[in-house]
C-alpha cells in the first residue's frame, strides 16, 4: 500500500497511457483486417490522453524532473539561496493553486456539456485538470514546508 501511495500519479497516469495504446492499436487493427472501427475509441482514447498527460505533469513535478534554471540560484549566499528558492515556491504555490482554481470553475461551467460520441459531462477531460494541478499544487506546498524546515527541495 505504502508503495502504491509513493507511486500514485505514476501508477494512475501509466494505465491511461496503457488504456490508449490498447484501444488505439485494437482499433487500427480492427479497421485494418476487419473494415470495423469501435466508434467511442477515438473519445476514449483522448480522454486517456488528458488524463494521463495532467497526472503525469504531477508526477514529474512531484520527482523534480522538471525543467529548472537554477544557474543564478546557485550562485548566491546560502541565506540569499534559502529565500530565492523560497519566493520560487511562494509562486509556484499561487500559480498552480490559481490554475486549480480555475480548472474547478472551467470543470463546473462544461459540466452540462455532453462529449460529441458518448454523451456524457465534458467535466470528465476536465476533471483531470483539477486532479493534477491539485497534486501540484500540494507538492508545491510540501515543497515550500520542506525547504522551510531546511531541507531543500
Amino acid at each position: 500500500m505504502k508503495l502504491f501511495l509513493k507511486n500514485f500519479e505514476e501508477i494512475i497516469s501509466g494505465s491511461f497511457l496503457i488504456i490508449m495504446v490498447c484501444l488505439v492499436i485494437l482499433n487500427v487493427i480492427l479497421r485494418y483486417l476487419f473494415n470495423y472501427s469501435i466508434y467511442w475509441a477515438e473519445e476514449v482514447s483522448t480522454i486517456c490522453f488528458v488524463w494521463s498527460v495532467f497526472v503525469g505533469a504531477s508526477a514529474v513535478y512531484k520527482n523534480k524532473m522538471d525543467i529548472g534554471i537554477d544557474a543564478l540560484i546557485v550562485r548566491l549566499s546560502p541565506e540569499k539561496e534559502k529565500i530565492a528558492r523560497t519566493v520560487a515556491h511562494l509562486l509556484t504555490i499561487l500559480i498552480n493553486g490559481y490554475i486549480f482554481y480555475l480548472s474547478i470553475v472551467f470543470t463546473f461551467i462544461a459540466y452540462k456539456k455532453p462529449t460529441a460520441v458518448l454523451g456524457i459531462s465534458s467535466a470528465v477531460y476536465n476533471s483531470a485538470l483539477i486532479f493534477g494541478f491539485g497534486l501540484i499544487s500540494f507538492h508545491s506546498i510540501k515543497f515550500l514546508i520542506e525547504d522551510v524546515k531546511g531541507r531543500r527541495a
